[in-house]
């Protein structure tokens, strides 16, 4: 199976290419490979590949710039998709597209369907949120959206990483305590990429997180704790819950944005987000 992963430095394009099946052929496309703005550009660089899929793991995620680069923010993540999924309808080859819990406000109190009305608090969201309608009006069967939420890894910038580094150089932080999602491995988020690639048909729009809620409070508790366990962490700080208010950023955030991912879940096991966690701080611990 040959496959094209559009991104190449970022997080979830490195885990898919550290993870990669014995019997696939990725080729990662990084933004000096190929001109996402240009669709002849992609139209050239992806049938030289005749791949049977194409992921698409390049995004614009700096939430808070957003707000103040909104013309880059919706040409990565909506013109950009439009020109990718047009390409793969023209190419008959898959496309799987990469969203974001961020599409929804966070008026809900229990998990977010695939087919819950959207209402993006931002650019950011909102650019992603264009990005879905392109898939969607395209009207490519072998198209799909895979939402997922505040992913993390051993590679790229991230929660993780950055709380692990706080946590060596302060006397003591305070961490949002009243936002609600879920922590997904992007370890966990390639293995169903790579399973998607490979089922007969597809829905039109997955969710997709490790199992479990949390708030970032309890996330950098976590996180803490078994830095701790695992020798990550040589020393214990404390750790201090506050409000989104005492905390405040250019672009709001949804309050609640847990993603039911009962369906996913029936073509993938899920791991509770601690233990996938524990895994990929242990693995930060060895350098893998």
């Amino acid at each position: 199976m040959r496959i094209v992963v559009i991104g190449k430095n970022g997080q979830l394009a490195s885990e898919l290419a550290a993870s990669t099946p014995a019997d696939v052929s990725p080729v990662c496309l990084g933004r000096t490979d190929i001109n996402l703005a240009s669709k002849d550009d992609i139209l050239e660089k992806i049938s030289k590949e005749t791949p049977d899929v194409v992921i698409n793991a390049s995004a614009y995620t700096a939430v808070d710039k957003a707000e103040a680069d909104i013309d880059s923010a919706f040409e990565l993540n909506a013109t950009a998709v439009q020109n990718l999924v047009g390409v793969c309808k023209e190419l008959q080859c898959r496309f799987i597209h990469i969203s974001t819990d961020f599409v929804f406000d966070g008026t809900k109190n229990i998990a977010y369907e695939p087919n819950d009305p959207t209402n993006p608090l931002g650019v950011y969201g909102a650019s992603k949120l264009a990005g879905e309608v392109a898939v969607l009006q395209s009207q490519y069967s072998n198209a799909t959206i895979v939402r997922t939420s505040w992913v993390y890894s051993v590679f790229g910038n991230n929660f993780v990483k950055t709380m692990l580094r706080l946590m060596k150089e302060k006397d003591k932080l305070g961490i949002v305590s009243d936002q609600i999602g879920t922590p997904t491995s992007a370890s966990g988020l390639a293995t169903f990429l790579w399973t998607l690639s490979r089922i007969d048909k597809l829905e039109p729009i997955y969710h997709w997180s490790d199992s479990g809620i949390a708030s970032w409070y309890d996330f950098a508790v976590a996180i803490q704790e078994l830095s701790l366990e695992i020798g990550l962490l040589e020393a214990k700080i404390p750790l201090l819950p506050i409000a989104s208010a005492e905390y405040p950023t250019p672009a709001k955030r949804p309050c609640f944005s847990v993603l039911n991912t009962s369906m996913s879940a029936k073509l993938v096991s899920q791991q509770h987000w601690r233990q996938a966690l524990r895994q990929t701080l242990y693995n930060l611990k060895l350098g893998v």
